[in-house]
């Protein structure tokens, strides 16, 4: 059965942010990730995690003005000293946490620039990132999201995500799998999953429709655990989703999966 890692942006969020961390571990889990730290200082979360025994899966790159809805500057030919920067701040980050793999969400194409010149930006910004994480053994990823969640997102699809991971040339460039964005995306799963297992270095999951927790939609999570058991896959699976209620009412598909495996994160 694969380990679990929840993201702390979507789950118990009942919870001040410090407090969801405590949340998590009496709930069972191991690791944790969220969207990012950078609210508290680096020793604060660092301490939550260390008093609750966990580690930390991943977490993104600065990703802009989040409450403005950026979500992600790395197409953005007017915030290249800003990502840059954000790249320094991502490694104090890490190497607080113990963390060794973070994600860069591309963000939302422009009005008024084209896709070509987004894409130029993107690998520079991307060639620049994978080279000064590497230094710090820090692995970074791409993800792409659907475009219903968020119209205009620059990176939408596994196969264009390949593609410029191919051009940046980096062999510490990875991909994200969510598997809730890719349903709606682009759908065959267990076929992508399996052809890309040597890129992929972290993977999410929510239900669709809606974006609930496994078992309130149509994708087949016990065929995909059993699936990423078998084809070797060892990263983290994130829970990204959205509680249909409170988030431990939630939880009766985390403790099912747990029952067959001691390795369990959120």
């Amino acid at each position: 059965m694969p380990r679990f890692s929840a993201n702390l942006s979507m789950l118990f969020t009942e919870y001040d942010f410090l407090d969801r961390f405590d949340a998590a571990a009496r709930a069972g889990f191991k690791a944790v990730e969220y969207v990012g730290p950078y609210d508290h200082a680096p020793e604060v979360v660092a301490a939550r995690l260390k008093k609750n025994g966990l580690a930390q899966a991943l977490f993104n790159l600065p990703p802009g003005d989040w409450g403005k809805g950026e979500r992600g500057i790395a197409v953005l030919p007017d915030r290249v000293d800003e990502f840059r920067r954000g790249i320094d701040t991502a490694i104090v980050y890490a190497k607080a946490l113990g963390c060794t793999q973070v994600n860069c969400l591309a963000g939302i194409a422009p009005q008024g620039i084209g896709a070509d010149e987004l894409e130029g930006v993107f690998v520079e910004n991307l060639r620049y990132a994978a080279a000064k994480l590497a230094e710090s053994g820090i692995r970074l990823l791409i993800e792409p999201i659907n475009t219903r969640d968020i119209p205009g997102f620059f990176l939408t699809n596994s196969k264009q995500a390949l593609a410029i991971i191919d051009r940046v040339g980096s062999n510490n460039l990875f991909l994200q799998y969510d598997i809730y964005h890719m349903q709606v995306m682009e759908g065959d799963l267990a076929r992508t999953i399996e052809a890309n297992l040597g890129r992929i270095a972290h993977i999410q999951l929510a239900d669709n429709p809606g974006r609930h927790e496994p078992g309130t939609g149509e994708i087949n999570y016990p065929f995909l655990y059993e699936h990423l058991d078998s084809v070797g896959y060892t990263g983290w699976v994130g829970a990204e989703y959205k509680p249909k209620a409170a988030t431990e009412a939630g939880l009766g598909w985390f403790r099912e999966a747990s029952k067959t495996t001691k390795n369990a994160a959120a």
